[in-house]
């Protein structure tokens, strides 16, 4: 009798640890957490905006696990470098997902990495959240499906943005120079079709299309100076703008359109003034995605920034964490909407969630999965006592008169 009972015992503890090795053990580690993978620029000129994002995606994890985490679960973010390119930003997603086996993925910055990354999300059956890609295609009815969800601004909203704010200074020889791909296609698209709408005397003289991550910008600058407009539009961000600036000055190329300059792709941003210094174009007009002083902001926006400081440790601290922040935010409210990490019940618990940002309500349309996102526009002065460029009177303007 004893020798079956040895036997017995010992065939159930095989089948036992058999299970285990198969399933996992019921209370193992990867169990305890929610592991969201983070594709970013995280190196080149992307980098300037890249990386502050991280930290805004890091912050919040540390907020949230410091107060318990989301369902009683750590959140544990995973960052990995696109390094600005749309397959490499396809391999370290599929990686996250294969490898690393995250339960959502937030991330991504421009409009070539977004689009490539949802078909990832899409085959894959995992919610991506995309913070900062603004391109209309990558929520566009053809592309749009039940993983996808952008809670930055878009090109549409950007672009008309621009176009109202040009307007308004009367002149008529317009240009306009920005990226050839589909972050830049879609932008000065929306700009020109909505200022032409707006002001119908407004004459399009001159458009540049250099090539993203262009070195010399010298033939763009002397072709458009040749055409003598009133007012540029451009979309050339993060180092890529500086690259820019940096040559046009000299060249007198503000002097010539008297700074009716206006530059969307966060021209106007903490990065991009505190990192060029003396050489920044000061008077240009510009956008950025958040400010460290907003007279009539939310209490919650002051408090966000004064946390912002503290974590950073800069008194002046950027502007880009405000994205990664946002999306892993509303990532985790849809999470706790219906207390679940199954990525079909958090897809749809997006749709028309409203969460309480640190910027105010911001709600995912369930039409298109778009945020009502809008941005900050002024024009730049020179602050002595920061020792660059900021924005003056800046105005956050909202996005829901211009979203499609």
């Amino acid at each position: 009798m004893k020798v079956w009972e040895d036997t017995m015992l010992r065939l159930y503890l095989l089948a036992v640890l058999s299970a285990l090795a198969l399933f996992g053990a019921p209370q193992a580690s990867a169990q305890k957490t929610i592991k969201v993978g983070f594709p970013m620029i995280l190196s080149g000129p992307g980098a300037l905006f890249g990386e502050p994002a991280l930290k805004g995606a890091q912050m919040y994890v540390e907020e949230v696990n410091a107060a318990g985490g989301v369902l009683g679960k750590r959140l544990e973010l995973i960052p990995r470098d696109t390094k600005g390119n749309a397959d490499e930003a396809v391999r370290v997603s599929r990686e996250l997902i294969l490898k690393d086996n995250v339960d959502f993925l937030v991330g991504t910055l421009t409009s070539a990495e977004g689009p490539a990354v949802s078909t990832i999300a899409k085959d894959n059956k995992i919610v991506f959240i995309a913070p900062i890609p603004k391109t209309d295609q990558l929520t566009a009815p053809a592309n749009l499906h039940p993983y996808v969800f952008r809670t930055a601004s878009n090109t549409t909203i950007e672009g008309r943005t621009a176009a109202e704010i040009v307007a308004k200074w009367g002149l008529k020889r317009v240009a306009t120079i920005s990226p050839d791909y589909a972050y830049g296609q879609d932008v000065t698209k929306a700009f020109v079709e909505h200022l032409k709408k707006i002001k119908p005397d407004a004459e399009i003289v001159d458009q540049q299309w250099p090539k993203l991550g262009e070195a010399d910008y010298t033939p763009f600058i002397n072709a458009q100076m040749g055409k003598k407009p009133d007012a540029v539009f451009s979309s050339l961000w993060g180092g890529h703008f500086l690259t820019f600036a940096k040559q046009a000055k000299p060249l007198g190329y503000f002097d010539a359109v008297k700074y009716n300059f206006i530059g969307a792709g966060e021209a106007a941003s903490i990065e991009s003034a505190r990192t060029m210094g003396a050489e920044y174009p000061v008077g240009i007009w510009g956008n950025t995605y958040d400010v460290n002083d907003w007279p009539n902001g939310p209490a919650a926006h002051k408090d966000y920034i004064q946390r912002l400081k503290a974590y950073s440790k800069e008194e002046n601290p950027s502007s880009w964490p405000i994205t990664g922040y946002v999306a892993m935010q509303v990532l985790a409210e849809g999470i706790k909407k219906v207390a679940s990490t199954d990525s079909d019940k958090v897809a749809k618990a997006l749709l028309d969630l409203t969460v309480d940002t640190p910027i105010g309500k911001q709600t995912l349309r369930a039409k298109d999965h778009q945020a009502n996102r809008g941005q900050f526009w002024g024009k730049t002065v020179k602050d002595e006592k920061l020792g660059f460029a900021r924005l003056q009177e800046v105005v956050y303007i909202d996005p829901e008169p211009f979203m499609y």
